[in-house]
């Protein structure tokens, strides 16, 4: 149809949208017609469960898996309650193992259950496989159905089995190779197998493996696959054999969720873990009150400095104008510290025994800060409040952007080091430590210029 060339997207989905409210299926299963997978998605992804549910069961049923797979795991599980039994069998049975098993743990165990034992066999016994391995681990995002070739074997003979795999292969572009124990020896490339002789050795074709083991982190194995440029990385067991392969669109989609995390905790909050629009607001709430209890708790420490220095204050009432400046420079320097650093981990740029080279660096970064902004702040008070008072912002802005970047910069590694999401240790907490120090360096320095 050509409607979808001349009306764009937004007036479709939204004239889809009040045709669902009004249950005029037959113009809603035509509209939905000429829309893309990815229109398909996030068209459903703004829909409530029950009209969403409308909607999926007038896509025919070959589309219906492929969008199913493309939605959010949170979505699929909302999804999965609204529709009938019949409907949620034909498309779990349709899923990949490791789609498969990342849906199961949005679902009730009752409903979880079920579904499994509606799989044929075979298919519940490869879900089982990925199921059986701890929740963040790589074992859980591979895919076990994997072509693998045997280093003694030849290119004809490989690309034989290619053929008769080609069906339910998750991807056959990365060839791993094992010897008859199934450990992994090389990676053979479907390019070099296509213009090799046929009778040439396989053990000649491939290139020294590089892989991950099945218990290490998901995020660090996609993370691997990113910076290698692989479109796939062999899973092995402990023991080196292959158990599964992680192919790019996986590793794609483990970062994209590990950034949304580590966004969200950044900002002081939980991550939703699903769309926006498709998001309870009883969800949304929960998801940002306990770090605003948090957060609100930390900053009961500021009031309980300015209760200390209260006397200052009295004394000299022109220095609480200037709180407001310093507690946010030194919020935002240590946020701005704390944010490179807990991406720069996220990356493999440093490491947690990197410490003291990243705390010596950010004392660098905070100095020349605390220079910049201490002269212009010691030029703005003078020549409002005179010399004294412009020293004392000055001095104090030195100070307080060196102690905020070092604190910044050290903090997520501290938390990597004890094991806890470093971005739980990144904004959040350095601000509200930050304003509370930052108070204590501001009033003592002070009382030494001022004389108080």
């Amino acid at each position: 149809m050509d409607t979808q060339r001349t009306i764009p997207f937004e007036r479709v989905s939204d004239a889809i949208e009040r045709d669902l409210a009004g249950t005029d299926v037959a113009v809603v299963a035509e509209a939905l017609e000429p829309l893309s997978t990815s229109q398909v998605v996030q068209l459903l992804e703004r829909l409530d469960p029950r009209r969403m549910a409308l909607a999926y069961r007038l896509l025919p049923k070959q589309r219906a898996v492929a969008v199913f797979e493309r939605l959010d795991a949170a979505v699929q599980g909302d999804l999965v309650g609204a529709l009938q039994d019949e409907d949620v069998a034909a498309v779990f049975g349709q899923m990949e193992p490791d789609d498969r098993a990342v849906l199961l743990d949005e679902l009730p165990a009752s409903v979880a259950s079920r579904l499994m034992q509606g799989l044929p066999r075979g298919e519940r016994e490869l879900t089982a496989v990925v199921l059986g391995y701890p929740e963040r681990s790589i074992g859980r995002r591979m895919s076990p159905e994997v072509v693998s070739l045997q280093a003694d074997s030849t290119a004809s003979q490989a690309m034989e089995r290619i053929r008769t795999r080609l069906v339910d292969a998750e991807t056959v572009y990365t060839l791993p190779v094992v010897d008859q124990g199934r450990c992994l020896v090389g990676i053979a490339d479907l390019r070099d197998l296509m213009a090799a002789d046929d009778q040439a050795p396989i053990s000649e074709l491939m290139a020294e493996p590089l892989s991950v083991t099945a218990t290490e982190s998901a995020e660090g194995a996609a993370r691997l696959c990113a910076d290698m440029r692989l479109l796939a990385l062999p899973v092995v067991d402990a023991e080196s054999r292959l158990v599964g392969i992680l192919t790019v669109d996986d590793a794609l989609a483990i970062l994209e969720e590990a950034d949304s995390e580590d966004q969200a905790r950044i900002s002081g909050s939980e991550p939703l873990r699903r769309p926006y629009l498709a998001t309870p607001v009883r969800s949304i709430v929960r998801s940002r009150v306990v770090w605003l209890l948090v957060l609100a708790i930390g900053a009961t420490l500021t009031v309980q400095v300015l209760e200390v220095f209260e006397d200052t204050l009295a004394q000299m009432v022109v220095l609480s104008v200037f709180v407001p400046l310093l507690i946010g420079t030194g919020g935002n320097t240590g946020n701005q510290a704390a944010t490179t650093v807990t991406r720069a981990l996220a990356l493999g740029d440093v490491r947690p025994r990197d410490v003291l080279r990243v705390a010596l660096r950010e004392v660098r970064v905070g100095i020349t800060l605390g220079v910049l902004l201490g002269v212009l702040g010691f030029l703005v008070a003078s020549a409002f409040y005179g010399m004294q008072i412009g020293a004392v912002i000055g001095l104090t802005l030195l100070n307080i952007c060196t102690l905020a970047a070092t604190l910044g910069g050290v903090m997520p590694l501290i938390g990597r080091l004890l094991k806890v999401d470093p971005a739980v240790f990144a904004n959040p907490f350095i601000t509200t430590i930050v304003d509370a120090t930052g108070l204590i360096i501001y009033f003592l320095i002070a009382r030494a210029v001022l004389g108080l």
